[in-house]
């Protein structure tokens, strides 16, 4: 077998055999291919897609390239939950307590942020002490005491895809559906869940700006999924404004503990209700949605919920305190209001120039070096159809900096203020099995 009848083949239309695709993904995880020849293969790929049945092979083969991580001592469904990522997605904290309040075993490995999208670690180190990185053993029994664990990927999960990915990067071939989808897909399999939730953001703040975009990924992973043995679901969720009204990381994990607690902040309760509902379906704990939806909304009420944010915190060596008051967490020096110019409505926010603000005043990172500043943030007052008056704020900018320009400069360019009021977006577009 060649890998240049392989380029040639895919760059004229064909289908690639389950040999072709293993020995391309084998060969250059392992260095025998190099990376011109893998270069050609993504562009003929990026030109011509892949069928349904390719990009599956593909992943696996991803998959395949590295460690898997077995779950298999975890009692009951282990369900899994995928963010593609946005500005003010704290939907973790709240959805993995609330399905553990029910007795779904929740095994999350989660990431660092980069960018305008903050990271589900950087944002629970917010909480003084609490530990990410964890042995397989620990992290195995912590979900079966607890049924809830969050940590870091540990492992060479999924070589390849790093490969790859650092390819595509520098060679124009980022946006090929079969690829991106195979990307996010192979290190969820890799990590061990019986069944996967995944939220596809669309809008402003998202990577699929269109709706149209953000269905035909979804399609492609949930298509993934279930080709490779995992009831997959997939929610097509909102983000042409912030989710929630926090952005950062300290206040984000506060917002969410207010979820917990019974506030009643619509978008956030609602997106996280809905993928909760999802995930103790697949994991097999109630026969219907409806059912699922009812009795974690329940948990939120009696409080069994907030408990097992408390349990996570407090098993991973975190502060409970800063979760029983909220005041605690890291704070900035300085509130600094971003004002309305004139009176109108709210028609649009530009989430990734809210996500570019925040990462200004150090809640994100422009580069992996940067260091995180877990009390910086900016709390928005204004959302998408609500009336302002010159001179009121639209955000609060929490920042150890007095003046913080360019995040102030960033908000005003996001905010759009019309005449006349608008529709609030819809939360949940759609929902793809």
């Amino acid at each position: 077998m060649r890998m240049y009848d392989i380029i040639v083949k895919k760059r004229d239309g064909g289908e690639l055999t389950k040999e072709e695709i293993e020995f391309f993904v084998d060969g250059y995880t392992k260095g025998d291919i190099p990376d011109y020849q893998a270069s050609a293969l993504t562009m003929a790929i990026y030109f011509q897609g892949m069928t349904p049945e390719e990009t599956a092979t593909l992943t696996q083969a991803m998959v395949d390239s590295g460690e898997t991580i077995d779950l298999s001592a975890i009692h009951g469904k282990k369900v899994d939950k995928h963010s593609t990522g946005g500005v003010g997605d704290k939907v973790t904290f709240i959805v993995g307590p609330l399905v553990a309040s029910v007795g779904v075993p929740v095994a999350k490995m989660s990431g660092r942020g980069l960018g305008h999208t903050g990271g589900t670690l950087d944002k629970l180190e917010s909480i003084k002490g609490l530990e990410i990185e964890m042995t397989k053993e620990k992290f195995i029994e912590n979900v079966n005491t607890h049924k809830l664990a969050v940590a870091g990927q540990t492992g060479n999960l999924a070589p390849a895809d790093k490969k790859l990915y650092a390819l595509r990067d520098v060679t124009g071939t980022v946006d090929s559906l079969p690829l991106i989808a195979g990307s996010i897909m192979s290190k969820k399999l890799a990590s061990g869940a019986d069944s996967i939730v995944l939220d596809v953001k669309t809008g402003s703040g998202a990577f699929m700006k269109t709706l149209e975009d953000s269905e035909n990924l979804a399609r492609e992973m949930v298509n993934i999924g279930n080709n490779l043995g995992r009831n997959t679901v997939a929610v097509i969720s909102d983000m042409n404004q912030p989710l929630g009204y926090e952005v950062g990381n300290a206040n984000e994990i506060r917002e969410a503990a207010e979820i917990l607690q019974g506030k009643n902040v619509e978008d956030l309760r609602k997106l996280s209700l809905e993928i909760a509902s999802h995930m103790a379906v697949l994991a097999e704990v109630f026969s219907s949605y409806e059912e699922a939806y009812s009795a974690l909304e329940a948990n939120i009420e009696n409080g069994k919920a907030f408990q097992s944010l408390r349990t996570l915190i407090e098993a991973q060596g975190g502060d409970v305190s800063m979760i029983d008051d909220l005041d605690k967490l890291p704070q900035a020096k300085y509130d600094i209001e971003v004002k309305a110019d004139k009176d109108g409505f709210v028609s649009e926010i530009d989430a990734e120039s809210i996500g570019i603000a925040a990462m200004y005043l150090g809640a994100g990172r422009a580069t992996k070096e940067d260091q995180i500043n877990h009390g910086v943030g900016i709390t928005l007052n204004k959302k998408i159809g609500d009336e302002v008056k010159a001179g009121e704020a639209l955000v609060i900018l929490h920042s150890d900096e007095e003046a913080a320009q360019a995040s102030v400069d960033k908000v005003m360019e996001a905010y759009t203020i019309s005449g006349e009021r608008v529709e609030k977006p819809t939360l949940i577009h759609n929902i793809i099995k």
